[in-house]
């Protein structure tokens, strides 16, 4: 018995909460049967009691809409002519008296809430004079303001309330070359666009009023300032969205789901998201330490340390490690781990959940890491691993570099992959291949699914290999 907080979840109107008892264990059709479940009954869960406390208000609370419509109230007014609130009634509500005395009582269907302004023109002139200048991300003119004020008038003219017309005007914006290109001028950045370049890059938004004022005085041209201000965005928590979509691209961490662990091999990989959340979360928080700390880049191949929690320790036989929080780790002494190379999410995107390929592996290291392109293969028969595991890919390999137009590119690719053919398809530790085959002694295991699964140990792993210069 505990008792769990939650935190802060975010729901969107009419969502729900499911307490779900039955995901303790996850069997799928068409072998459904699960172990776990027996006559004496199942792992399951009691749930005593939920509370939720919300909406919880801050600081964010209606910045959305205080930038759009800034300080103007809404108001409830007659469908199909905006502008003079009325007093409204309830359907089915006949009261009369009161403070309503002598006025007619509109019913609520007949209305609509809008946003009240006194003066239109000039509140949307207002309004899209602000918006305009943080969509464009600097400063802006009139001609550029009064062709969506003029759009706005006209969708006023069409009938369109103050808000709806608004946001007419607001799309348009969003839509238009200034908002959705940068503008590329000939000879040197100046400061309006070196703050655009910098807040894109490391926040992917726009800037903010910090990095606009300090452009609108023309400082961010000297360099002490520039760095100034690179140092405040990396520190801002919008920077994650820099990192992750860094690592998304550079190395390929968008294709963590595009493989599933096969489940005649790897069945106690298959649907095991606690480790794959794991992982993902190893390689985002080992980049921004070597942002925040300024580490060298060395660490990106060997480093002395790395970001586990309970479940990755255990994937990677390191002990000491308790808990679900991710936290900072020394390696131990031998360890094979240490550097990207190493982490479960890269070994995973660069296997196809079957099967590992040095090619593959060796082709992801001289391209993303050492920055050397190579080019597309010639138009030769793939290789295939041997999944029966009475054959390894290293003996395959060699009748394949035996075509001249392979052997050049495979000479630079294949080495640095075989240097990482101990660990399979989910960056677990391996001395041998595992193998399907009927008439070898079968290993067992349980999947995370909840079946039964075997396999054989087949050939062993050699990851030995040797540089372009004859080093191994």
């Amino acid at each position: 018995p505990a008792v769990h907080d939650l935190g802060v979840v975010w729901l969107l109107a009419y969502d729900t909460v499911v307490p779900d008892a039955s995901r303790l264990y996850r069997s799928r059709p068409n072998n459904f049967r699960n172990p776990l479940m027996t006559a004496e009954g199942a792992p399951s869960v009691a749930f005593r009691w939920m509370e939720v406390e919300g909406p919880l208000y801050d600081k964010t609370t209606g910045a959305g809409y205080r930038l759009l419509f800034g300080d103007l109230p809404l108001r409830v007014v007659p469908k199909g002519a905006p502008g003079v609130a009325v007093p409204t009634i309830a359907r089915g509500d006949r009261r009369e008296g009161g403070r309503n005395a002598g006025q007619r009582l509109v019913p609520l269907e007949e209305t609509i809430v809008d946003v009240a302004s006194d003066n239109p023109v000039r509140d949307a002139t207002r309004l899209l004079h602000a918006f305009v200048t943080k969509a464009y991300r600097g400063p802006v003119t009139a001609v550029d303001v009064q062709r969506f004020v003029a759009l706005v008038e006209s969708r006023r003219a069409a009938g369109l309330s103050f808000a709806e017309a608004m946001i007419a005007g607001y799309t348009a914006v969003l839509a238009s070359p200034g908002f959705v290109f940068l503008e590329e001028k000939p000879g040197h950045l100046d400061d309006h666009a070196l703050a655009t370049r910098l807040a894109l890059f490391l926040w992917n938004s726009t800037p903010d009023a910090g990095l606009r004022a300090r452009a609108a005085r023309g400082e961010l041209s000297r360099p002490e300032v520039l760095r100034e201000e690179a140092e405040r965005l990396l520190a801002d928590p919008k920077s994650r969205r820099f990192r992750e979509a860094f690592l998304d691209y550079w190395i390929d961490l968008r294709k963590m789901e595009d493989s599933t662990p096969s489940t005649t091999l790897y069945n106690d990989y298959y649907l095991d998201d606690a480790l794959v959340e794991a992982a993902l979360a190893e390689t985002q928080l080992f980049f921004a330490e070597l942002l925040q700390r300024d580490l060298p880049v060395r660490n990106l191949v060997d480093s002395d340390f790395t970001f586990l929690n309970e479940r990755l320790a255990t994937h990677y036989g390191i002990p000491g490690v308790t808990g679900i929080a991710m936290r900072r780790v020394q390696l131990p002494d031998g360890s094979p781990r240490g550097g990207i190379m190493t982490h479960a999410s890269v070994l995973k995107v660069t296997a196809n959940g079957t099967t590992t390929s040095p090619v593959l592996r060796g082709k992801w290291i001289v391209e993303r890491i050492l920055g050397i392109d190579i080019p597309p293969p010639p138009p030769v028969a793939a290789v295939e691993p041997d999944i029966r595991g009475a054959v390894t890919i290293r003996q395959q390999l060699e009748k394949h570099r035996a075509d001249a137009s392979c052997a050049a590119c495979h000479r630079k690719m294949d080495p640095p992959g075989f240097a990482l053919e101990s660990f399979d398809v989910m960056g677990g530790w391996r001395d041998r291949y595992r193998g399907v085959a009927e008439d070898k002694p079968a290993e067992r295991g349980l999947g995370k699914n909840g079946q039964p699964f075997a396999f054989h140990f087949g050939l062993p792993v050699d990851s030995a290999g040797e540089l372009p210069d004859g080093r191994p």
